[in-house]
């Protein structure tokens, strides 16, 4: 009752005022209202349109200088120096392309703003500046699209080989879990309906009738040895989601009933991108606002923030439902003889179920 009468109140307050809005217009002078636009008023838009190109060359300056350390840093793959070739090239192109364009556009819209007495020029054609704006478009978006072929070309084609570490990911609401092969190098076969078995620990679903499955090694962090070609093999267990690894430029969809493949060879540790210069200061910023928090929630009797410290995730771009914000394991990076101390201390598919 008490809503419905505040409502009231609010809408009575609302039909006051425009009516005193409109007495107020009634009572004013009238005004010679006419549709044609004056002098003044095609300087002032003429004005307005040069102010605009200012404001928006003003924040794009801004946004760079602002929030331009909350990019990404290098890749840490080898393909994905192509793909930042690939974006860079793009962007600079885009960049150049829409200053200069822009800069005409509000540029003729002052010089040539209509003035009483002068008439307007009748253009009719000219075959070379058609030419000029047709051709170079053309021939640039040809060498932006074989180029973005080429590129990806190389990075989607997945050849396996015996050097190569094969790596299965899967997905499931709100979780990844990773399998690695064992001595053998083979991946059992797997799926969803071998998930309750063994009491419910095939976590993952491998086939008990596959001997290539016992030694498999199912974990939830994943440790990639670098410098060596990872090939990934996705698989999903409920509804459609996405592999993705930004600081790797990695990200392939995991769909339900298929497999899906992504390979890449990264190439910086997990400790040697938290030694350099731009992870490093990301990392004191962020632990500043964490410390500014801490210090609130201390005020309430909470528990404190804990420092942040970098890894990387491999994290789900699907909204894959209510809990996909998430759904994201931490990736390790490590040298060879690193990973393979690491393998050794895991358990076999064969011990986890006994």
């Amino acid at each position: 009752m008490t809503v419905l009468l505040i409502l009231t109140v609010l809408v009575l307050v609302a039909i006051s005022i425009w009516q005193i809005t409109k007495i107020f217009e009634l009572s004013q002078p009238k005004k010679v209202n006419t549709q044609v636009a004056d002098d003044d008023d095609n300087r002032w838009n003429g004005q307005l349109m040069f102010a605009f190109l200012i404001f928006i060359y003003g924040i794009t300056l801004f946004s760079f200088w602002k929030w331009g350390d909350v990019m990404l840093p290098s890749a840490s793959s080898e393909h994905g120096i192509e793909y930042d070739n690939l974006l860079w090239i793009s962007f600079a192109i885009i960049f150049f392309t829409q200053t200069i364009t822009q800069g005409l556009l509000h540029y003729f819209a002052y010089k040539f703003r209509g003035e009483k007495g002068k008439k307007a020029f009748f253009y009719a054609d000219n075959d070379r500046l058609e030419a000029i704006w047709t051709i170079i478009p053309v021939i640039v978006l040809a060498g932006l699209i074989l180029y973005g072929l080429y590129t990806w070309t190389d990075i989607m084609t997945v050849e396996e080989n015996e050097e190569a570490l094969v790596v299965e990911l899967y997905a499931q609401q709100f979780n990844w879990k990773a399998r690695y092969a064992g001595d053998d190098g083979v991946l059992g076969d797997a799926n969803v309906r071998f998930l309750q078995d063994f009491d419910g620990k095939n976590l993952v679903g491998i086939d008990a009738t596959d001997p290539n499955g016992f030694d498999d090694v199912v974990v939830q962090e994943l440790h990639l040895p670098s410098g060596r070609e990872v090939i990934f093999k996705m698989r999903s267990q409920d509804v459609l989601h996405s592999a993705y690894m930004p600081h790797f430029r990695a990200q392939m969809n995991c769909v339900p009933g298929m497999i899906t493949e992504f390979a890449f060879t990264p190439t910086v540790t997990t400790e040697e991108i938290r030694q350099t210069d731009a992870m490093r200061a990301k990392v004191k910023k962020i632990n500043k606002i964490r410390r500014e928090k801490s210090e609130a929630l201390l005020a309430k009797g909470e528990e404190p923030l804990e420092p942040y410290v970098f890894d990387y995730l491999l994290l789900c771009n699907k909204i894959c439902g209510a809990s996909h914000y998430n759904m994201q394991i931490k990736i390790i990076v490590e040298t060879q003889q690193e990973f393979e101390k690491w393998m050794n201390d895991q358990q076999t598919f064969a011990e986890f179920i006994q």
